[in-house]
């Protein structure tokens, strides 16, 4: 919190005007935590930063993306374990589920499931990362002051005509209110 007193004295030609005003003001507070904190908890609990961050909406769409790669992998985890176990078995000369299938397709049968079990488990940690960062950087937003004062105008530079290119130029713009 900042505090502010001031007193202002102007002089014209011998004659002194003195404007007093004592005045406090409170500059806008913001966590500096707040971005850490978020991320903390979407650590600890996914959604729970989007929660801290008053972004309620986005909690079913956390648990749906990594509950559905979490589903994803228990599936392909199930199947690579039933098609290896059949393998196994044929292996060992036992009787096994799938006596209707070379022992060539239940090799595909496991790479191809196992292929597909290792990708859902990245694609797991990787929305649970996402929900990580969503939480620091829209806790990390919160802090801008953005407000219908700005705008913002593009501009075509044209190049010259000798030599090829061009730009584009990006303004942001204050309005000021009269």
């Amino acid at each position: 919190m900042i505090v502010s007193f001031f007193s202002v004295t102007a002089t014209a030609q011998g004659d002194t005007l003195r404007i007093s005003r004592d005045t406090a003001f409170r500059a806008p507070v913001t966590d500096i935590n707040a971005p850490a904190r978020a991320a903390f908890y979407s650590a600890v609990l996914p959604g729970l930063g989007q929660a801290y961050n008053g972004e309620y909406w986005k909690i079913p769409l956390v648990y749906l993306l990594i509950g559905g790669s979490a589903y994803l992998y228990h599936i392909n985890r199930k199947e690579y374990l039933r098609y290896r176990r059949a393998y196994q078995y044929r292996l060992w000369g036992l009787p096994d589920e799938f006596p209707e299938y070379s022992t060539d397709i239940l090799i595909t049968a496991q790479n191809y499931y196992r292929r597909n079990r290792d990708l859902s488990l990245m694609v797991t940690l990787l929305m649970y990362a996402l929900n990580i960062i969503d939480a620091n950087v829209s806790a990390h937003l919160r802090q801008w002051n953005i407000n219908e004062d700005l705008s913002i105008r593009w501009n075509l530079i044209p190049g010259p005509s000798f030599a090829p290119g061009g730009g584009i130029r990006l303004t942001l713009i204050k309005k000021s209110r009269l």
